[in-house]
């Protein structure tokens, strides 16, 4: 299983935003769609899934959180495995801009011969690119985390702070500003990956005036097998109290992560109501989550 996953926060659309994301990229599927009862936003749909062999997970928990283009998901069309990359990138931008709202025209620009970058019609944001095939090979999709207003600027030491929690990671590629592109300043980032554990990122700084930052409506999951793994991630991740609920928490940054047992993955498939709706009632009181508690409850001790 992979150690990371992406999660969308929909208010009642997560299983027709799952099965439409799906219909778009290969090797991709939905895995399971579970409801859970009786929580604080009703009853919610909680859908597993896999993009270009990116697994993902999203709720339908109402509308508490609205994407925005702080977290978006660059989609590589590369011609070393497809040759048909460049008649594709065009296929699947025009349905993922089908309803939605254009941010960068697809077009060549210095970086790429094609390259876009929209919200879709669920307010979802992605950058899709014609990969260079003589560049070094990344997987094909991939976060991508905007660093504007109060964290403009701090893209290389979320990266360097990233690396140091995540053990086993490495930095990847990382462009700079230069003189004469203000208003983002000299020798922050322009671009950079790096890969955490088994799942690149990508981030950049923006100083330009936008109206939005980080949210919970994506986070990242992080898959523990003990509670030791559990404690870890969570004392070094978590920085503002306020966030901290059902294993969710918010880093210094802003960035959103929930802290999860991988036994919670075999809990959500559960067929048996009365189990789920055991655990689901012993997780929303937890902050930090608790293993045993959990287990205990799903065993119904």
């Amino acid at each position: 299983m992979q150690k990371i996953i992406p999660h969308l926060w929909f208010d009642r659309q997560a299983k027709e935003a799952a099965e439409f994301y799906v219909s778009l990229f290969p090797n991709s599927e939905v895995k399971n769609t579970t409801t859970l009862k009786n929580t604080p936003s009703g009853d919610c749909d909680v859908v597993s899934f896999n993009l270009h062999g990116q697994p993902f997970m999203a709720i339908s928990a109402g509308p508490l959180f609205k994407f925005n283009p702080s977290t978006s998901f660059m989609v590589n069309f590369d011609p070393a495995k497809d040759p048909e990359a460049a008649n594709n990138i065009d296929i699947a931008w025009e349905k993922l801009s089908t309803g939605g709202k254009i941010l960068m025209p697809i077009q060549k620009y210095p970086f790429s011969k094609r390259y876009g970058w929209l919200q879709d019609k669920y307010g979802l944001s992605w950058q899709l690119i014609l990969t260079d095939p003589k560049g070094e090979e990344r997987p094909g999709i991939i976060p991508f985390f905007l660093f504007v207003k109060d964290v403009c600027g701090k893209a290389e030491e979320a990266i360097d702070f990233y690396l140091s929690v995540f053990k086993g990671s490495k930095k990847g590629t990382v462009m700079r500003y230069g003189k004469g592109q203000d208003p983002d300043k000299e020798g922050t980032v322009m671009f950079a990956d790096f890969k955490l554990l088994d799942t690149w990122f990508a981030a950049m700084d923006s100083a330009h005036d936008h109206k939005f930052k980080f949210n919970e409506a994506v986070s990242f999951i992080v898959n523990c097998d003990t509670q030791e793994e559990i404690d870890y991630y969570w004392d070094k991740l978590s920085a503002i109290p306020e966030s901290e609920q059902c294993g969710w928490l918010k880093d210094k940054y802003g960035i959103s992560w929930q802290i999860a047992p991988t036994l919670m993955n075999e809990m959500m498939k559960e067929k048996d109501p009365k189990k789920l709706e055991r655990v689901t009632q012993a997780f929303l009181k937890m902050k930090k989550f608790d293993l045993a508690e959990l287990k205990k409850a799903y065993e119904g001790n």
